[in-house]
């Protein structure tokens, strides 16, 4: 599978070339992030699980291309995307942070339709139904940078580099207005399975919340922590891709 810039379409997922698969992982990126974080995951999976990514517009190939600032728009885009390419075949969502916000819209919209996922997987978010502490889009450009820092995740010259900062905060900026104006409507659970990940030393997720998802579907309900802070993602990314080859068939 090639994960070249410009063979990621608009909110459509990258192609993948895993054959016969037993399920399809579409995966949503944490705010600042691309489908090409996910480019380790075709390999480090076992075949039978074809993992596509959404490319979001202002960055990469579609870097020309204004970015969405509000999650309403966003969870559209991604139902209109993804709808089509519904055949019946069994798939699974995963989303970081940002992406988790998504993913979840994402199930239930989809579920309503009559085309629900077989799993849902969400990683370093609050359970939607709890609150922002704060809307993190409002901070100014210093104080944002400072977050970075803390947060980690961010490459050090990315920190230090005012023209890189220049191209990175613009985008960074508009999914953080996608994730403070997310607001949680009440709705049935879902009732497809729901694996939620964590960082033991995630100060922007505490992991203490993250059993409030629980609520959210009548299905399994597993809950996984990992070393590290917010971005464990990548931190402990082996440990995380082995988790998701126990339970993804």
């Amino acid at each position: 599978m090639s994960w070249d810039d410009d063979r990621c379409p608009a909110t459509a997922p990258a192609p993948a070339t895993a054959p016969a698969p037993a399920v399809r992982l579409y995966c949503v990126p944490y705010a600042g992030g691309h489908a090409n974080l996910f480019a380790p995951w075709h390999t480090a999976l076992r075949p039978t699980v074809d993992v596509r990514a959404f490319q979001l517009p202002g960055r990469h190939a579609r870097r020309d291309e204004p970015p969405i600032t509000s999650f309403g728009p966003l969870a559209d885009r991604l139902t209109d995307a993804l709808t089509p390419l519904l055949d019946g075949s069994p798939y699974a969502l995963f989303g970081h942070s940002m992406g988790a916000l998504a993913a979840f819209a994402l199930a239930r919209t989809l579920t309503a339709h009559g085309t629900p996922p077989a799993q849902l997987i969400v990683s370093g978010c609050r359970a939607p139904s709890d609150p922002p502490e704060e809307p993190l889009s409002r901070l100014a450009d210093a104080a944002l940078v400072d977050r970075l820092r803390t947060w980690g995740g961010t490459p050090q010259e990315v920190l230090d580099n005012p023209e890189l900062l220049d191209v990175v905060l613009p985008v960074l900026r508009a999914d953080l207005s996608v994730v403070d104006s997310h607001t949680y409507c009440p709705a049935p659970p879902l009732d497809c399975p729901l694996t939620v990940l964590g960082g033991t030393d995630d100060a922007v997720v505490p992991p203490a919340g993250l059993d409030a998802w629980r609520r959210e579907t009548n299905g399994e309900f597993r809950l996984r922590l990992f070393d590290g802070g917010h971005f464990f993602l990548h931190t402990a990314e082996e440990s995380v891709l082995a988790e998701l080859g126990r339970i993804l068939p």
